[in-house]
């Protein structure tokens, strides 16, 4: 039988800690409060399930990253997005945009999509709609950062914080030269990425499909 070990974002480990010792606390609170067992009962296993999730949410998995000349998937989830946008922030043009929801049971680590330079990157400060809301892009919390290939093969990757979501974490700086599958980040909670590819970039994938970070295939440059 083998065991694998299961690793844990560096993101998460006040967060588990505190979740950790707060459980604990009301569990034992909940055991010496004279209370119907039911209802002991009940309250324990919630508080149990929460730090179960919270375990669960923080995972760092372990995953082979599939090499080649082409654009993966940075995040977890579902394919909620696929059509040409103007671009404002920083090509301030037509481009391709993909957009991956992540739920609250998806992997929330981010991975970078291809061999490049980082050009850019930008932290804003914003609402907290909807991850699945049209306006999230542009609206909510959010950090934009641009990964360049070779002059014309540039993306810009948006990691969207969701209602959920309260901090949006990457390691990226400018001129950072950075291999695909190296860690981008990750988003605390529900939350969204989005991907700004040149017009005429090849999508490979279907609205509503489940994609895998350092996995699946987005798309490819023309």
């Amino acid at each position: 039988m083998t065991f694998r070990i299961i690793r844990f974002h560096r993101e998460g480990y006040g967060i588990i800690l505190n979740s950790f010792l707060i459980n604990g606390i009301m569990i034992a609170l909940f055991m010496l409060v004279p209370l119907p067992i039911v209802v002991r009962d009940v309250f324990i296993t919630i508080f149990s399930i929460l730090f179960i999730w919270t375990l669960y949410f923080f995972r760092f998995p372990n995953r082979e990253t599939n090499l080649g000349d082409h654009i993966l998937s940075s995040a977890d989830g579902t394919i909620v997005a696929i059509e040409e946008v103007f671009e404002p922030e920083y090509f301030k043009e037509n481009r391709l945009q993909i957009s991956v929801f992540m739920s609250g049971f998806d992997v929330h680590v981010n991975w970078y999509p291809f061999d490049g330079i980082i050009r850019y990157t930008k932290y804003h400060e914003g609402k907290y709609l909807l991850a699945r809301h049209p306006k999230s892009s542009e609206q909510n919390e959010r950090s934009s950062i641009v990964l360049e290939k070779e002059k014309g093969k540039d993306v810009l990757i948006r990691q969207v914080a969701g209602i959920m979501a309260r901090r949006i974490v990457y390691y990226s700086k400018v001129n950072q030269r950075v291999k695909q599958g190296d860690e981008i980040g990750m988003i605390r909670f529900g939350s969204r990425v989005d991907f700004f590819l040149p017009l005429g970039s090849k999508s490979v994938v279907e609205i509503g499909q489940k994609v895998r970070a350092k996995r699946t295939v987005l798309a490819y440059f023309s």
